[in-house]
C-alpha cells in the first residue's frame, strides 16, 4: 500500500493560509468502496483510509514513512498565483467587461 505526501492548497473560501503550512500523509485506498444495500451508505474495509497524519516538514513525513516501511509518493507543493488588483481598477475605462450602472 502506498501513501501520498503533499501540502494542501489553502481554502478558496478564506484569505488565510491555515492548514496549508503543514505536510500531510494519507494512504491510498487498498479496496474499493462498497454501497451498503439497506441505507445506501458507502463503506470500506480499509481502515487506513481514515488516517491522516500531519507533519511540520517534508523531511519529517518522509522519515516517518521510511521508518514504518510505507511506500510513498511526494506530490509537488501547490504555489498559489497572486492576483494583485486595486479598487480603482473596478472603474477603469478599458475593462474587459463594461461597467453597467
Amino acid at each position: 500500500m502506498t501513501a501520498r505526501i503533499y501540502r494542501p492548497a489553502p481554502n478558496a473560501m478564506q484569505s488565510g493560509r491555515g492548514k496549508s503550512k503543514e505536510w500531510v500523509l494519507v494512504h491510498e485506498p487498498a479496496a474499493a468502496r462498497e454501497i451498503e444495500p439497506l441505507m445506501g451508505y458507502t463503506s470500506t474495509t480499509d481502515t487506513r483510509a481514515q488516517i491522516r497524519l500531519t507533519f511540520d516538514t517534508l523531511e519529517e513525513a518522509e522519515a516517518y514513512a521510511h521508518k514504518n516501511g510505507i511506500a510513498y509518493q511526494v506530490l509537488p507543493e501547490h504555489k498559489p498565483t497572486v492576483k494583485r488588483t486595486t479598487y480603482s481598477d473596478n472603474f477603469r475605462a478599458d475593462r474587459k467587461t463594461p461597467w453597467t450602472h
